[in-house]
């Protein structure tokens, strides 16, 4: 029997403005529900986080929490004015958690609860903050955005201590691995609704896919063509996610060639290159040194950066990637060794500048200087289309920059900084803040950029499909090289650390020496016929096996179905187990062909 719910609000709704932002919602938390909140930036999940916690009323509707249940808030941008130290903030609060908890946990995290408050770092607040939620024992855990800010080394710490954590949690985050790994269930908010489905956020894009198409078709079948234009931004979603399977076999390919030339051979022939090749070469970093004091950030670092390389810059806070990116960009001068940029690099910075963007003025003043027509990279287009690309409504071109949500903020920055002309691009720590849209958005976009791009980001499923070499950094001046993205350089760490040997992936450093002329080409392998027809035909054979587990899921979640058809009940689940090994099975096959094709 299931587990009486540990709060309930049935019926919720809350109005905006002179229209409901909510209505009729009906929401069950038990006692270990692991909930991923789902929805586009200005659908109302903060909101909703806060009529959850008490924080807010809603207009209609009843919330109910059973008796001592200890519900805890780690807000996205916590409230640190008037405290001193961010021990005085962590211990503050009429329920404010015991200190030595607070210590304890902060000392996991790394962070000195002793620093200022008013000058800490957001890595630091969001650490305090961290520490006062957990060590508060809560029995329902609501988080708005836990990762932002946070390395790589304190994510994964924060996804242990969620697993192992014995309440419930509701969770908002735009990191994609991050909830695959921790939830088991997803709250859908869209257009005013709430869905729910007993899957983790890794069948949530198939659930939506069939949602959609489900509602495309009965729009068509009634003839509705008002509601099939509602849905331009839903249809473009789906079939930028279908175009998104070529970028990454596209990215793989991309991979192969940066791993071949990363190779002792690929140095070899780097250090021979044509004038061609050489004129492709964007960045050229040569024994590049770096020191702040005794600690030594950068040594002996050497690598050639070609155009439409994307580079992405990875480890804790604190490793020196920052400081690898300025040198890597002009702004900083080594020690020793050389950077040297291209004469016609023309770069542009994407970071949290939506904040500098007047509010007063309109998205048709930012992207088209007030006027119908905008000039991107050299092609005239007309504002509404170029807006559509961004996924705005062509409606909100006369819409005031103050008005838009956070996610919208920082989809206008990135259509007015794409349609400057530019050849290398600078991310640094991106994916703050935007919902998941907007970064399928921005890992198109940066497929299919024409020029170079270095990343600096803590978003391991981001790097993942947007990077062709991973920099990775350890805070002892070594920097890994790698063909790939964070997997890569991951995997390659773990097999490192195990005193497995591993593929060197920095032997480009020795480019610059002299060097015979390189070996004839290796020889391809040729793949078997059975192997052949597997590489061909497994892609289709994984969509069909998610299409079918995404249809069996939705059938699955008919909340009476188990009590109408028990054994109807029992065979969707054995369906969907055999068809999730099938699947796995199929890309863990295709994977292995896959790199043999590119070897």
């Amino acid at each position: 029997m299931a587990a009486a719910p540990i709060l309930s609000w049935e019926g919720l709704s809350l109005q905006q403005g002179s229209g409901w932002l909510f209505r009729d919602l009906d929401i069950h938390i038990a006692p270990r529900d692991r909930l991923a909140l789902i929805g586009r930036n200005g659908a109302g999940k903060t909101t909703l986080l806060k009529l959850l916690s008490g924080a807010v009323e809603g207009d209609r509707g009843t919330r109910s929490v059973q008796p001592g249940t200890r519900i805890v808030t780690l807000e996205q941008d916590p409230f640190f004015t008037g405290f001193d130290t961010l021990l005085d903030f962590a211990l503050s609060g009429r329920d404010a958690p015991p200190r030595h908890e607070v210590e304890a946990i902060a000392g996991q995290l790394g962070i000195d609860l002793s620093r200022r408050a008013d000058s800490a770092s957001g890595g630091e607040r969001r650490r305090a903050a961290l520490a006062r939620a957990l060590a508060s024992e809560p029995d329902l855990l609501l988080l708005d955005e836990p990762t932002n800010h946070l390395d790589l080394a304190a994510i994964e710490w924060l996804e242990g201590w969620l697993q192992r954590y014995n309440g419930a949690f509701v969770v908002i985050s735009h990191d994609r691995t991050f909830l695959e790994r921790l939830t088991r269930a997803t709250l859908w908010l869209d257009r005013g609704s709430l869905r729910r489905r007993e899957i983790g956020f890794g069948g949530y894009e198939a659930w939506m896919e069939a949602v959609y198409a489900e509602e495309a078709r009965a729009a068509e079948k009634l003839d509705a063509k008002l509601k099939i234009e509602a849905h331009w931004l839903e249809r473009g979603v789906t079939a930028r996610r279908k175009r998104n399977m070529g970028r990454l076999e596209k990215l793989y390919e991309m991979r192969a060639q940066r791993a071949a030339m990363l190779s002792p051979q690929g140095a070899a022939k780097l250090a021979l290159a044509s004038d061609d090749a050489k004129s492709k070469a964007v960045i050229v970093a040569d024994k590049v040194t770096k020191r702040f004091g005794e600690r030594v950030i950068v040594k002996d670092f050497s690598l050639r950066i070609t155009r439409r390389d994307r580079i992405g810059l990875v480890g804790a806070n604190g490793a020196g990637k920052t400081t690898l990116l300025k040198l890597l960009t002009g702004e900083l001068e080594p020690d020793s060794g050389s950077v040297t940029l291209a004469k016609t690099l023309t770069p542009i910075v994407i970071d949290q500048q939506r904040s500098l963007m007047a509010p007063d003025k309109r998205v048709r003043d930012v992207v088209a200087e007030g006027g119908d027509w905008v000039d991107v990279q050299g092609v005239r287009k007309h504002v509404h289309g170029y807006l559509k690309d961004f996924l705005f409504d062509p409606g909100m071109v006369e819409a005031r920059v103050g008005t838009l949500s956070g996610g919208e903020r920082s989809r206008l920055l990135l259509a007015r900084e794409f349609a400057r002309f530019s050849n290398l691009l600078v991310l640094d720590e991106p994916t703050n803040d935007l919902d998941l849209e907007t970064l399928d958005l921005l890992q198109e976009v940066i497929a299919d950029y024409d020029g170079t791009v270095l990343i600096v980001s803590h978003d391991r499923d981001f790097l993942d499909r947007t990077v062709t070499i991973t920099l990775g950094m350890d805070g002892s001046g070594k920097v890994d090289i790698v063909a790939g993205g964070y997997a890569d350089w991951e995997k390659q760490r773990k097999a490192r650390l195990a005193g497995k040997p591993v593929q060197r992936t920095d032997a480009a450093t020795k480019a610059s020496a002299a060097a015979p002329p390189p070996p004839a080409a290796p020889k391809k392998t040729k793949l078997s016929y059975k192997d052949q027809r597997d590489y061909d035909l497994l892609p289709q054979r994984i969509e069909e096996l998610a299409a079918a587990i995404a249809r069996d899921e939705t059938a699955l979640a008919d909340p009476a179905l188990y009590a109408r058809d028990p054994a109807r009940f029992a065979a969707l689940t054995a369906a969907i187990d055999k068809a999730r090994a099938e699947k796995d099975a199929a890309e863990e096959r295709w994977l292995e062909l896959a790199e043999l094709v590119e070897g």
